[in-house]
C-alpha cells in the first residue's frame, strides 16, 4: 500500500540503483559499510585500489596514510575552491617522493583512467553524513575508488509538491551549507523525479541542469522517464564517468574575481567532440590526408565554444601518439569574437595543461611565436590578421585550426577578377584579389582545418570538409538549451520594390565574398548611399524610434524582470540618426547614470555600478567619422568596457545599437529583444536573430523587424 508516497519513493530509489547495477556498478547500504559518519570517504575501497595499484612500489604504512589524508585534508579558500582542489587532486594526481628519499619518485593518481577495470566503482543508497550539529543522508552517491564524485538526488514522482527542482535545492543549498565534507568531492550532480532526469554539477544553477538524452551519438534522443536509463548508461557507466571527469569537467583558472563557475559537458558536446577528435585524426596531412578536418554544425546559441574548448583538450592530450605536441589555432573573424573566444581560452592553461595561450594583436606577433615555439601553444587571432603579411608560417601537420563561424570568410579560399576602370591612373585596370582564408592557407599549408558553423552552406563544406556531427536549433530548442523566438513585425515596415531589393542583395553578396569586416564595410560609400536612399527616410527612422521606444516600454513596465534589447542597423550613418531620434524623443535614456532610478541602489551598489547610459552605439571608429560620433563610439578598451556592462544584468546599459558588431557569436542570456531594421538573408538572418534565444530563468523572447 501507499503510505505517504514513501513507498513509491523507495521504489524510485530502488529502480535508479537497479539501473545503475545493470550499467556494472557495485551496490552497498550505506549502514552496511564500516565508517565513521563524519568521513566522506568509503577509506578500505581507496587503500584496497591503492595497494593493488602500486604493489611494486613497496609503499610503507605511513606513505599510504600520508596518500590518504593529503586527498582527505584538500582544502581551499571557500568551498568552491575545496571542491576544485580536490576534484583536480584526483583527476591529475600528484608527484609522490619517498619519505624515506628512496630513488624514482612516480606519479600517484587515485583514479586509473587508462584502465576502467582496475578502479572500483560503488554506488551508495542512504550514505549518512555528519558534519557539526548537521545530519545528511543523500539518496544515492557513486564512489570511484572510495572518493564520491557524483551525487544523485530524488524526488517523488507521485508528489506533486516534490519537484526537481526540489532536488536541486537539496543538493546546492542545504548539502553544501551543511555537509560540504561531502560535497568537497562531488564533482558531478544528479537530479531526477522519474519525468525530467537531469546532469550537472555541484555549482550549476538550477536551469542549466540538462537531460542525457542519448547513449550513443547514432540513437533517437530518449523522453520522459527513458532519460534516467540514456543518462545512467550514457553518461554514469564506469566508462564514461571516467571520460566525463577526465575531459569534459571545466573549472576556469583562478582569478581576483568572485567566481564559481564548474561546467559539465551536455550530451551533444560529448559526442560532438570524440567525433571531430577522431575524423581530424585520420585527415591528417601527415596520414596522407587531406587536411580536412570537418564541419560541425551546432545550432546557435548550444554552446560551440566550449565544444571547442573541449575539443582542445583532447587533441593536446588525448592524441599525443598521432599529434606529439600540437599547436591549436582558433580562426575568428570578428574582433569582438576574438575578444569572448580569448577571454574563455585565456583562462583555461590549467584545463589545456599549455601556459603558451595567446590572443595576437598582429600577425608579426603570432609568426614571431610560432618560429620561437616549435610545439604546444592553443593561439587566438582573426582570419584578418592573415592578410596584414602573408607567406610561409610553419610546414608543421600537427597544427589544427578550429574556425569559429565557418561560414563567412573562412571559406573564401579562391581567387577573384577585379576590374577598375576609372579613378586613380595607377590602380585603374585588373587584378586577382584572394580570400584571407587563401592567406591562411598559404601560411600553414599542411594545418587541418576544421568549421563550427551554426549555419552550414555549400562552400564550408567544400572548405573544411563533410558535415561531421550535427546539433539542430529544433534540438536545442527540445532540450532547453535555447529558447523559441516570437517573431513580431512591427509597423515601421519600408516596402522595397524589385530594383531595390536587388540592390541590397548585390552589397551583401559582395560583402560576403570579400569576408568584409566592420570597417570595410563602414568603407563602402556607394553602397552605403544606396542603403540610406531605401531604407533611411526620416519620416521612416522617426517612426522606428519612436515604434522602438513604445514597444520597450510595453513590454518592460508590467514585469520586473530584466529585459535587454539590442536594435540592428543597416549602416553607421542610419544607426547615428536613429540614435540622435531616439535621444531627442526619450533623453533619459541617454544620460549616463548607475541606474535609470538610484534610488532602489544601496550604497555598496551605488560604489560597485559605473555610469553609462540606458542607450549606447556600439561599433567601431571610422577616420572620417564627424566629431560627435567619433567621441561616442570611443576606441578599443571602450568597447571592451561596453561588452562587459551590456552583460552584467546590474549594470544601466540596456538597449544597445549595432550595425555589424555582436550579431554573431554574442552571448548576452538577458537579452531578449532584438530590434531588427536591416536587410538580412540566409546565415547573416539566422545567426543575427539567435542573439536573443539564450536561457535566461524562465525567459521568453521577441523579435520585432522594421523593414
Amino acid at each position: 500500500m501507499i503510505s505517504n508516497g514513501k513507498f513509491y519513493e523507495s521504489q524510485f530509489e530502488e529502480a535508479t540503483i537497479e539501473l545503475l547495477r545493470e550499467a556494472h556498478w557495485q551496490y552497498a547500504f550505506g549502514d552496511d559499510i564500516h565508517r565513521k559518519y563524519t568521513d566522506p570517504l568509503i577509506e578500505e575501497d581507496l587503500r584496497n585500489f591503492l595497494t593493488v595499484q602500486y604493489k611494486d612500489k613497496n609503499l610503507t604504512t605511513s606513505e599510504m596514510d600520508s596518500i590518504v589524508a593529503n586527498l582527505r585534508n584538500t582544502g581551499g579558500q571557500n568551498d568552491y575552491y575545496a571542491l576544485r582542489n580536490a576534484f583536480l587532486l584526483y583527476r591529475d594526481g600528484y608527484d609522490f617522493a619517498y619519505s624515506d628519499g628512496r630513488d624514482n619518485p612516480f606519479r600517484l593518481e587515485y583514479i586509473d583512467f587508462e584502465h576502467p577495470d582496475h578502479n572500483i566503482f560503488r554506488c551508495v543508497n542512504q550514505f549518512v553524513m555528519e558534519q557539526g550539529r548537521e545530519n545528511r543522508r543523500p539518496d544515492i552517491l557513486l564512489f570511484i575508488n572510495g572518493i564520491p564524485v557524483c551525487i544523485i538526488e530524488l524526488k517523488n514522482p507521485t508528489k506533486q509538491n516534490a519537484t526537481i527542482h526540489d532536488a536541486h535545492t537539496q543538493i546546492c543549498t542545504r548539502y553544501m551549507r551543511d555537509i560540504p565534507a561531502l560535497l568537497k568531492y562531488c564533482a558531478l550532480a544528479v537530479i531526477s523525479d522519474g519525468a525530467k532526469n537531469a546532469l550537472g554539477t555541484t555549482y550549476t544553477p538550477f536551469e542549466f541542469f540538462y537531460e542525457w538524452k542519448k547513449i550513443e551519438n547514432e540513437d533517437k534522443a530518449g523522453k520522459g522517464l527513458d532519460t534516467l536509463r540514456t543518462l545512467i548508461r550514457g553518461a554514469l557507466s564506469p566508462e564514461r564517468i571516467l571520460e566525463i571527469l577526465r575531459d569534459y569537467v571545466y573549472f576556469p583558472d583562478p582569478t581576483k574575481e568572485d567566481d564559481t563557475t564548474e561546467i559539465v559537458c551536455r550530451y551533444p558536446q560529448f559526442f560532438a567532440t570524440r567525433k571531430l577528435r577522431d575524423h581530424i585524426l585520420n585527415h591528417l596531412r601527415s596520414v596522407g590526408g587531406d587536411g580536412k578536418g570537418g564541419t560541425y554544425f551546432g545550432a546557435t546559441g548550444c554552446g560551440k565554444t566550449y565544444t571547442m574548448l573541449f575539443l582542445a583538450r583532447q587533441l593536446a592530450l588525448r592524441c599525443r601518439k598521432q599529434l606529439g605536441s600540437p599547436t591549436i589555432l582558433i580562426i575568428v573573424d570578428r574582433e569582438d569574437l576574438e575578444t569572448q573566444t580569448g577571454k574563455l581560452f585565456c583562462r583555461s592553461k590549467q584545463y589545456l595543461e599549455d601556459e603558451a595561450v595567446k590572443v595576437f594583436e598582429t600577425r608579426k606577433e603570432l609568426a614571431e611565436e610560432m618560429s620561437m615555439r616549435k610545439t604546444g601553444g592553443v593561439y587566438i587571432t582573426t582570419i584578418q590578421k592573415f592578410a596584414e603579411t602573408t607567406g610561409l608560417l610553419t610546414e608543421r601537420s600537427n597544427v589544427i585550426c578550429l574556425s569559429d563561424e565557418a561560414h563567412r570568410s573562412q571559406n573564401n579560399i579562391g581567387s577573384k577578377l577585379s576590374i577598375q576602370a576609372e579613378g586613380d591612373t595607377d590602380k585603374i585596370g585588373a587584378k586577382i584579389t584572394y580570400g584571407f582564408a587563401k592567406y591562411l592557407r598559404d601560411a600553414l599549408p599542411n594545418a587541418t582545418y576544421v568549421g563550427f558553423t551554426g549555419t552550414p552552406i555549400d562552400e564550408t563544406v567544400h572548405v573544411f570538409g563533410k558535415v561531421v556531427d550535427q546539433y539542430t536549433m529544433k534540438e536545442s530548442e527540445d532540450d532547453g538549451i535555447t529558447v523559441p523566438i516570437k517573431y513580431d513585425p512591427r509597423l515601421a515596415r519600408v516596402f522595397l520594390n524589385k530594383e531595390q531589393a536587388e540592390k541590397v542583395e548585390k552589397y551583401y553578396r559582395l560583402c560576403a565574398d570579400e569576408g568584409a569586416t566592420p570597417e570595410d564595410i563602414a568603407k563602402s560609400k556607394a553602397a552605403m548611399s544606396s542603403m540610406e536612399v531605401i531604407i533611411g527616410d526620416e519620416d521612416v527612422l522617426h517612426r522606428v524610434a519612436k515604434d522602438i521606444i513604445e514597444d520597450y516600454k510595453r513590454r518592460t513596465e508590467t514585469t520586473d524582470r530584466l529585459q535587454k534589447a539590442m536594435i540592428t542597423c543597416a549602416d553607421r550613418k542610419i544607426a547615428f540618426r536613429l540614435y540622435k531620434i531616439m535621444r531627442e524623443m526619450q533623453p533619459d535614456w541617454f544620460e549616463k547614470k548607475k541606474a535609470l532610478n538610484e534610488l532602489v541602489l544601496t550604497a555598496d551598489e551605488k560604489n560597485k555600478l559605473h555610469d553609462i547610459a540606458f542607450v549606447n552605439m556600439v561599433m567601431t571608429r571610422d577616420k572620417d567619422d564627424e566629431k560627435e560620433l567619433y567621441n561616442l563610439l570611443g576606441d578599443k578598451e571602450y568597447r571592451k568596457f561596453l561588452d562587459a556592462e551590456f552583460k552584467s544584468e546590474k549594470s544601466n546599459f540596456h538597449i544597445s545599437i549595432n550595425v555589424d558588431m555582436w550579431i554573431t557569436g554574442f552571448d548576452v542570456p538577458c537579452l531578449t529583444m532584438l530590434y531588427n531594421d536591416k536587410p538580412l538573408s540566409k546565415h547573416t538572418l539566422i545567426q543575427t536573430i539567435s542573439r536573443v534565444n539564450r536561457k535566461f530563468g524562465t525567459k521568453s523572447v521577441a523579435l520585432s523587424s522594421t523593414t
